[in-house]
Parts: structure tokens; sequence; C-alpha cells
């Protein structure tokens, strides 16, 4: 074994690489050329062997070197190895530098930003900045309790938002999931909050489903004497039962009168990043009906890009709050009919008044459904089944307007 005064002394021949001095158990003082001296322990792990580095001497004296190989050796008993114990402790150690609440938020969102749509970004870091940096951005994320958390839920209940609490909790699940993954918490807390906030009981745009009130509604937006543009949006509003954002952002190049089809491309659809990137576009098969809306707005718009130009601006679309405003105007609000209640107007009506295929219908509204087969539907091999059924549609919508009587299927069958 060792003594101090030979580590002291310790030195490497010129002609030589390193020195090795050996002292028990694995230990050894390794000495270069020019006078450095580093302990390390030898071992070996699934027969492999390794050297752990245990430090300067004589920084690190002889007895430190033997505790702390004497410790490596009980990490080495319980199964662990030294050498891999200590990148992990290494990596711990560098993530809680940056341990506060405000840093795992943010470190968070900036690693999921480039996968989600700009909508959803922004709701994210609304609730970060609005709803939970203000009560733990300066807090070590591993030293709030969930009853901390909840209180901070509590608040945004108390500004009557019900839906928002359980929104707020779904971004701090997340912070907290990336924390327990890059080691600056120990645990998930979010889960302990389960069944701790108000209920709340989702509501839906109003959408009218009743063929008499729907008649009623198609001729008063038929009577609409306000600008063109908006009322030919209003006029295919209800017969393509398209997203709103999609319809006014409509463009003329998106049009094909040769096939009577409407291609929306699937960056301006409603789905994730990636599959606004990678995906297929959006195919609407065009009814009669509003090939001739369409064709009578070409000579008003037909010169510019956009089918519904904005008056600002020709090369921006009509604002989201124009065709909302136009039914308001009417005496029709939202309580009773909403723009995007169309959707489910059509959702509904077509399958209950029409006895149409709900898969075909969930495939026109550009829902992810599935086949009998579990694989995703395939709307371009069902495009013939949707221009039938969107014929079909437009052509009850025109009875409707006329005030005729339609028999219901399904109640005859």
């Amino acid at each position: 074994m060792l003594t101090d005064a030979e580590c002291r002394n310790a030195t490497c021949p010129p002609d030589r690489k390193q020195a090795r001095l050996s002292d028990a158990k694995g230990l050894y003082l390794q000495v270069s050329p020019k006078g450095s001296r580093r302990w390390f322990w030898k071992y070996r792990m699934a027969g492999v062997e390794k050297q752990l580095a245990l430090g300067s001497y004589p920084d690190v004296t002889l007895r430190a070197a033997r505790e702390a190989r004497d410790g490596a050796k009980l990490q080495k008993s319980e199964g662990h190895d030294p050498v891999q114990a200590r990148k992990v402790a290494k990596l711990k150690a560098a993530a809680m530098g940056a341990n506060r609440f405000a840093e795992v938020a943010r470190d968070w969102y900036g690693n999921h930003l480039a996968n989600w749509s700009a909508g959803h970004a922004i709701r994210e870091k609304r609730n970060i900045d609005k709803d939970l940096i203000p009560y733990f951005g300066a807090r070590r994320i591993a030293e709030i309790e969930p009853i901390e958390l909840l209180a901070a839920l509590r608040k945004v209940e108390e500004r009557g938002a019900s839906s928002i609490p359980s929104r707020v909790l779904i971004t701090a699940h997340g912070i907290w999931r990336f924390a327990v993954g890059t080691a600056r918490a120990p645990r998930d807390i979010t889960p302990d909050l389960k069944g701790a906030l108000k209920p709340h009981t989702k509501t839906h745009f109003a959408a009218i489903t009743d063929p008499v009130e729907l008649g009623a509604l198609l001729r008063v937006i038929r009577g609409y004497q306000g600008g063109p543009i908006v009322r030919a949006a209003l006029q295919l509003t209800p017969i393509l039962f398209q997203r709103p954002n999609e319809l006014r952002g409509m463009t003329w190049a998106e049009i094909d009168f040769d096939r009577a089809l409407w291609t929306i491309p699937s960056a301006r659809m409603k789905r994730s990043v990636s599959d606004k990137l990678n995906g297929q576009p959006h195919l609407v098969p065009l009814p009669r009906q509003a090939v001739e809306i369409l064709r009578s707005l070409q000579i008003l718009t037909g010169h510019g890009s956009m089918v519904f130009p904005g008056e600002r601006s020709h090369e921006r679309p009509i604002s989201d709050n124009a065709l909302r405003a136009a039914l308001q105007t009417m005496g029709i609000g939202s309580d009773v009919q909403t723009i995007h209640g169309f959707r489910a107007t059509a959702l509904t009506m077509a399958s209950e008044q029409l006895d149409l295929d709900p898969n075909v219908i969930d495939a026109q509204l550009a829902h992810a459904v599935k086949d009998v087969n579990g694989r995703a539907y395939n709307r371009t091999q069902y495009l013939k089944h949707r221009a039938d059924m969107m014929q079909k549609w437009a052509d009850y919508l025109d009875k409707l307007a006329a005030g005729a009587d339609v028999l219901n299927l399904r109640a005859a069958a």
C-alpha cells in the first residue's frame, strides 16, 4: 500500500508516457513525465475493464482517494456502473442550473414550438405568461406543491373563464413532464389535481337542425342586402360547410370550374404543423349551385387572387367577423346559428334527413375518420361519393329555402 511520502515523491522516468503506483483494491496513482499525479480506480463491469478518475493529488489526498474508491465499490456492488453514474450526476447538475419554473416553461415551449400551429402556440404562450409564470416564475419547479398549482388555477376560475383552467392544467402537465424528463423535477404533480377543478360543460356552436327553421334561415340569407362579396360567402357557407377560415381564405387558383372542384392546400387546413407541410390537400366537390355563385362573383373579384377580398387590401380575405356581423344585422344571434355551426347543421341533417353515409360526411368535413379496416379514410378515392352527396345536399337546401316538404327518410324507413 502507498504512503503519503511515496505519493509526494512520485515521479515518472522521462522515457515513459506514464508511471503507475498501485495502492490496494484497484486504486493507483498515475504520474506523468511533467509531474502531474492523478488518482484512478480500476474495476471490471460485465467483464469489461474500466477506470474511474478520482481527482488529482495532492488536492485529493491518499485517504480521500481511498474513501472515493470505497464509495465507488459500493455503487458497483449495488449494480451501478460508477462511470455511468458520474455522467448522470453531471447531467443532472447541469440541468439543475436552469430549474426555475420560468426557465423550464420556456424551454418546454421552445422545444415544441416547431410542431405547433400558430394558434396553438399563441394559446400555450398565453397560458404560461398569464396564468403560470406570475405565480411560479422564480420558484424552483421541484419545490412547487400541488396545492400551490391548484391555488393558481382557482384564480383563473375566479375570472369566470370556465374552460380555461383545464387548458392551463394541460399546459402545466406538459411543462412538468418535460421537467421530469430533464431531471429538474422528481415527478409530475399535475395528476394530483385530477377532479379538483370545477367541471366544465363544453358548449357547442349554435346550429339549426330543424328543416323548417333551416329553410327560414336560408331565405333570410338569400335576401341579404349587404355587399355582394359577403352575400356570396354567406350563401356558400351552408352549401359547402367548410371551416370559416378555409372558406374566407379561398383563392381563385384553388377553384377548378371544369372539374367543379375546390382544392384547399394542406397548409390552409386545421392540422398540425407536420400535417400542414406533408399532408394531402382537402378536396371539396362543388355542386351546381356553388359553381353558379362563384361564377357570378368571379366577374367582380376574379381579377385578383382572393375570392372574398377584404375592403382594405385585396390581397387579404374578408375578416373573420364579416360573416358573423352579417348574420347579426339580419337578426340571427350567435345563440341561434353561428357560421361554424353550419358544419354541425350539415353533419346532423345530411345524416338524419337525407340518410347519407356519416363516413362520407365526415370525410367532407375533413375529420380524421377511419374505414372498417382501421385505415385513414381515403378522401380522394371517395371523391365521386362526396360529389354526389354535395349535390344532394345543395338540392335539399334549395327545397328547404323554397318551403317544400322534405321527407325524412329515416322516419319513413
